[in-house]
C-alpha cells in the first residue's frame, strides 16, 4: 500500500506492506486530514518516525472481535493503551504510560491506504455526516475536551487565542455553552469564520482593551506568542487552557502566573461521542474549514500547502 511517511528526517509517499490485523480491526482509509501536529512532527516535534496522520474516516474491512463493524464507516480514537495498568482500567488510555498514539507515537497513522486499531477505538459514523465532515471528529473532540477541565457556563467569559482550525472549532463549540466567547487572531479572513457562528472577534493588535478580562483563556495559536497573549487576557485567579503542540521551547513569564494566581491547564484529546453528535445535529459546522483536497500520492505537496499562511484544513483523498 502507499503511505505518507516521515522517516529519518525525510517526508515521502512510499510503498509499504499493508498492516495485518493482529487482533485489531483493519480499516481502509477514505479520507485523512492534515493536522498542525503533522506539520510539527516534520519540524522535529515528538521524535516520531513512521506514517503520519490521526484524523480520518474509513471503512472496516476486517474485525474478528466484532464482525458487525465490517463494512461500516468509522472514525477512531487515536490513543491505544496497554489495557492492563490502573490508568487504562479507569478509562484513561490517553495517559497510559505504555500507550501508542496514531501517527504520533509508536503507531503508524492514517495518511495511508490502511491502518489498524482496536475494536473499542472505533466509532460508527451517523449516516447524515459526510466523509469530509467526519474527518473533523478528532479535532472537534479535542475542542470539546476543554470542558472536561473547566466549567463553561453561559456567563463565563472565554477568550480563544488562535484563528486556525483548532481555534475556530474551540470558539464554535464553546459558544454553545457560553454567550461570552471572543475569538482572537491575526487574520481577519479567518476570524470571519468564527463570526459566522455568532462569536465576537478581535485582532491581536487590538487586544489592549481586553486586558485581564477573561475567566478562561484557550491558547490554540500553535505559537509561542499565543501564551503571552493569553497571560495578558486572563484575569487574576483565572485559567489558561493550553491546546498548542509545537516544537519550539517557549519562554515563560512564570512570575505573572504566580503573582496573579493563574491556573495553567493542559488539554489534549477529547471524547468522540459528543463530537459525532454535534456533527450529526448540525450544532457545529465544519464545511467552511476545508481549504483543499489532494490525492494521497500528492501527500508531500499537500503537507507543504497545509503549512502555508491562510490555509485551513487540507484533506487527503485516499480511496
Amino acid at each position: 500500500m502507499k503511505a505518507l511517511r516521515f522517516v529519518d528526517g525525510v517526508l515521502g509517499v512510499l510503498d509499504v506492506k499493508r498492516p495485518g490485523p493482529d487482533g485489531e480491526c483493519l480499516v481502509r482509509i477514505l479520507k485523512s486530514g492534515i493536522c498542525n501536529t503533522d506539520l510539527e512532527i516534520v519540524r522535529g516535534y515528538g521524535g516520531f518516525d513512521g506514517t503520519l496522520g490521526h484524523e480520518f474516516v474509513g471503512i472496516v474491512e476486517q474485525s474478528a472481535e466484532k464482525p458487525e463493524l465490517i463494512g461500516q464507516r468509522v472514525v477512531g480514537e487515536i490513543n491505544v493503551g496497554c489495557g492492563r495498568c490502573s490508568v487504562c482500567k479507569t478509562g484513561g488510555a490517553r495517559h497510559c504510560p505504555e500507550r501508542t498514539v496514531l501517527g504520533i507515537k509508536g503507531r503508524d497513522g492514517s495518511h495511508a491506504e490502511y491502518l489498524t486499531l482496536p475494536t473499542h477505538n472505533l466509532f460508527p459514523i451517523p449516516t447524515n455526516v459526510p466523509d469530509e465532515h467526519a474527518v473533523f471528529v478528532e479535532p472537534l473532540a479535542a475542542a470539546i475536551g476543554i470542558t472536561e477541565h473547566v466549567d463553561i457556563r453561559p456567563e463565563t467569559k472565554v477568550a480563544v487565542v488562535g484563528d486556525g482550525k483548532l481555534g475556530i472549532l474551540c470558539a464554535r463549540s464553546l459558544a454553545i455553552r457560553s454567550r461570552n466567547v471572543v475569538a482572537i487572531g491575526k487574520h481577519a479572513e479567518k476570524l470571519a469564520l468564527a463570526e459566522k457562528s455568532g462569536v465576537e472577534t478581535v485582532l491581536v493588535r487590538n487586544t489592549g482593551k481586553l486586558s485581564a478580562r477573561f475567566d478562561v483563556v484557550i491558547e490554540a495559536s500553535g505559537s509561542e506568542s499565543g501564551f503571552a497573549v493569553a497571560l495578558d487576557l486572563v484575569k487574576p485567579r483565572g485559567r489558561i487552557v493550553l491546546k498548542s503542540t509545537f516544537q519550539a521551547k517557549p519562554r515563560l513569564e512564570a512570575w505573572r502566573i504566580v503573582v496573579n494566581e493563574i491556573s495553567v491547564i493542559g488539554s489534549r484529546c477529547g471524547r468522540f461521542e459528543p463530537a459525532l453528535a454535534m456533527l450529526a445535529n448540525g450544532s457545529v459546522d465544519v464545511s467552511d474549514l476545508i481549504s483543499e483536497q489532494y490525492a494521497l500520492t500528492d501527500g508531500v505537496l499537500a503537507m507543504k500547502r497545509a503549512a502555508e499562511n491562510g490555509v485551513m484544513k487540507v484533506l487527503l483523498n485516499v480511496s
